[in-house]
């Protein structure tokens, strides 16, 4: 192991490799994008894809969430090859419904970014939406993490948009006077 590589040449090797990982399992950024532009379009009238594809791609810059997806989809490609000691191997191919720790690696990629992102990937998870269902349907891989690292992302990047566009109409200066002189009669 090299440990005189420079970080500035590191990280985007980490970068590409986490977007190679999602390409090899069927995972587009574009994928991920739709699914952050679902969640965040009823909030912001103005909201494109491709700000959803920026917010993605920046999300997937943070090498905390790098590790995150390496790490669950080299545990998933390792249960496709049976190659993961028992009893953990039969979880990840029964998809153990009380197996939480792939939710639990995702909840560190929305974690990034508070709580709306943590309360987004808690739906996502839920209705399966876009290239979620897909991977939750395939048969003959395994997609125990893939999915909810999937969802992580798109809750990440649709929490990322929420946080840059706030709806500061809500904090008109008049309305938060008159919150003031409620609290005071109060």
């Amino acid at each position: 192991m090299n440990h005189d590589c420079p970080k500035s040449g590191w990280i985007p090797l980490l970068y590409d490799h986490t977007l190679r990982l999602l390409a090899q399992r069927g995972v587009t950024l574009m994928d991920i994008a739709e699914i952050a532009y679902e969640l965040q379009r009823p909030y912001n009238e103005h909201l494109k894809k491709d700000q959803c594809l920026t917010s993605v791609e920046q999300v997937l810059k943070k090498r905390e969430i790098q590790h995150a997806i390496i790490t669950g989809i080299a545990l998933d490609v390792l249960a496709e090859e049976k190659r993961l000691p028992n009893p953990l191997q039969l979880m990840m191919e029964i998809d153990e419904p009380l197996y939480g720790l792939d939710e639990i690696l995702a909840l560190s990629i929305t974690n990034v970014y508070g709580t709306i992102g943590l309360t987004s990937f808690g739906y996502l998870d839920k209705i399966k939406i876009g290239i979620l269902r897909d991977l939750n349907n395939r048969t003959g891989n395994v997609h125990v993490f893939l999915d909810d690292l999937v969802a992580g992302v798109a809750a990440a990047a649709s929490a990322r948009i929420a946080h840059e566009n706030p709806d500061m109409e809500r904090y008109r200066e008049e309305e938060i006077d008159l919150i003031d002189k409620k609290e005071e009669g109060a």
